[in-house]
């Protein structure tokens, strides 16, 4: 676990691979409580029956589902103990080049991509690639953009 104190650590860091989060396995479970909490109820991802006869073999989790674990992997890979406030910027980019099927495991690996000054403090824009445990391609690629304030 990386700890970022001051704004110029920060800005030291661009260009550098931070570290990788621990495997999480994505169960039918997390699943089911994505698809309600966003009400996509596509059948690909919570039939389990229907989508055992799918493209797939089973069914698998929402592209949405592996982005929304971004904060959690960066939460194990580094933390921002800079003073200020820590904002959500975005996003410039976003790619599921693979399917998780429920009951893989994934992990992250961040990257400090680059520290740019903005007239409210710094932006860091952080590339994640999300694996797949034994997967030839990756789940998600991902430039994500958070602004620190001063």
């Amino acid at each position: 676990m990386r700890v970022f104190t001051t704004l110029d650590e920060v800005a030291a860091a661009a260009g550098e691979e931070i570290g990788t989060s621990d495997w999480v396995t994505i169960d039918q479970e997390r699943v089911n409580r994505f698809a309600e909490a966003t009400d996509d109820f596509q059948w690909i991802h919570v039939d389990v029956e229907r989508a055992k006869a799918g493209p797939f073999g089973g069914t698998i989790a929402h592209g949405y589902l592996t982005l929304s674990l971004l904060p959690l992997f960066g939460s194990q890979i580094f933390q921002l103990e800079t003073p200020g406030a820590k904002l959500n910027y975005g996003l410039n980019k976003v790619r599921f080049p693979a399917p998780v099927p429920v009951g893989s495991r994934l992990r992250a690996t961040c990257t400090f991509t680059a520290v740019t000054d903005v007239p409210a403090g710094k932006q860091v824009t952080m590339s994640y690639v999300v694996e797949i445990e034994g997967g030839a391609r990756p789940a998600l690629v991902a430039e994500f953009l958070v602004l620190l304030l001063p």
